[in-house]
């Protein structure tokens, strides 16, 4: 009986897994705070999305463009959380306990109202289609057109048209919403 001993060198993969890690996690967090709100569950989400990737690296091969797979599986794991803990949340903000008292008196206000408008925002972009909820959360976050339209999939001329059109309905769905004062 022979016995074959196998040693596994770190796979092509893991090693693409790893640059695109550490490229990419530093902003990937920063989208995802700004689509939940909360650094923290933030990190949570981008740490559950790269945990998905290392499961299975061959989806690197298998795909054309890593870092748009990256991209939309964040948005939306994102907007899934946010959908999630969207009820929960805009009570609490609207209670604004842990504000006001974490602000100076001076500045109770101010970040009352910066809340608000924060939780007014979040609740409009859980109820778009994700595409469209998608575009807004990527260009808000500093990605340019090329790199909108690798991380959705689409075609950089429809980027432009893509985001008016979002923007349009955003707008739309907030003043039916909230009225005229923004």
């Amino acid at each position: 009986m022979t016995v074959v001993i196998e040693v596994v060198q770190p796979a092509l993969e893991e090693t693409a897994v790893e640059a695109l890690y550490r490229e990419h996690h530093p902003r990937i967090v920063a989208l995802l705070a700004r689509i939940v709100g909360d650094r923290q569950q933030a990190e949570d989400i981008a740490a559950d999305v790269f945990c998905k990737l290392s499961q299975r690296p061959a989806a690197i091969g298998g795909c054309d463009n890593p870092t748009a797979w990256v991209y939309r599986v964040a948005t939306n794991a994102g907007l899934d959380a946010l959908r999630k803990h969207g009820r929960r949340r805009l009570r609490e903000e609207q209670a604004g306990v842990e504000i006001l008292r974490r602000a100076a008196p001076s500045d109770a206000l101010q970040t009352v109202l910066a809340a608000e408008r924060q939780a007014c925002v979040r609740a409009v972009l859980a109820g778009l289609k994700p595409r469209d909820a998608q575009l807004l959360l990527l260009r808000s976050s500093g990605l340019a057109y090329r790199e909108i339209a690798q991380a959705m999939g689409i075609a950089l001329p429809s980027v432009g048209t893509l985001l008016a059109r979002a923007e349009a309905e955003f707008e739309r769905k907030y003043r039916a919403r909230y009225g005229d004062a923004i």
